[in-house]
């Protein structure tokens, strides 16, 4: 029975990041090409706190959320058309980037030092994904989809990638010590 339980908290607790995906996306920013979201923060949040199979589940909830209409994707738009849009590479990115950042961690350990290096390798996941899409997407040169689609974000993607391992580390080790997430490898 305790076994049935934890899986039920865990597909609970999966559910509810695809919702703080969605919720995050509406915090934008706008810029001329893709807008700068809190999309990727949480895409971060949700690995770093649970790992590779439940952080990629939780992202491929989302999409599918957006993808049959519901508006989660940024600036309340949904529907298949913004997944094969010119933009939809960022979010489609979201699945390895999300895999990544829980499978390294999960490989080394949930600290801090090691969530930066996941979370910085998958804002770099995220936007080769996105600008090799956008370049396809918009019929832009590579100089084009680069200066627009990658060099805008990568500040922003730092600071995002350091907030999303310093609040998911905090975040999943007060989970785990509550016994609220149930990890086959603990926090260090």
């Amino acid at each position: 029975m305790l076994q049935e339980q934890q899986k039920l908290r865990m597909m609970i607790i999966t559910a509810l990041f695809s919702a703080i995906i969605g919720i995050l996306a509406q915090v934008t920013i706008p810029l001329p090409l893709v807008p700068i979201t809190g999309q990727t923060l949480a895409i971060g949040l949700a690995a770093t706190i649970l790992g590779s199979r439940h952080g990629t589940v939780s992202v491929l909830l989302y999409i599918l959320l957006g993808a049959v209409g519901i508006p989660v994707f940024a600036g309340f738009s949904a529907g298949f058309s913004v997944l094969i849009g010119p933009t939809g590479g960022f979010i489609v990115g979201f699945i390895p980037t999300a895999f990544f950042i829980g499978w390294y961690l999960e490989k080394t350990s949930f600290n801090f030092i090691h969530a930066m290096a996941a979370n910085t390798i998958g804002m770099l996941i995220t936007l080769s994904f996105g600008t090799a899409w956008l370049k396809a997407g918009a019929s832009l040169s590579w100089g084009a989809a680069f200066a627009g689609g990658f060099a805008p974000f990568i500040v922003v993607g730092l600071i995002k990638a350091a907030l999303a391992s310093w609040i998911g580390v905090l975040v999943r080790n007060r989970l785990a010590n509550a016994n609220i997430l149930f990890t086959a490898k603990k926090s260090a």
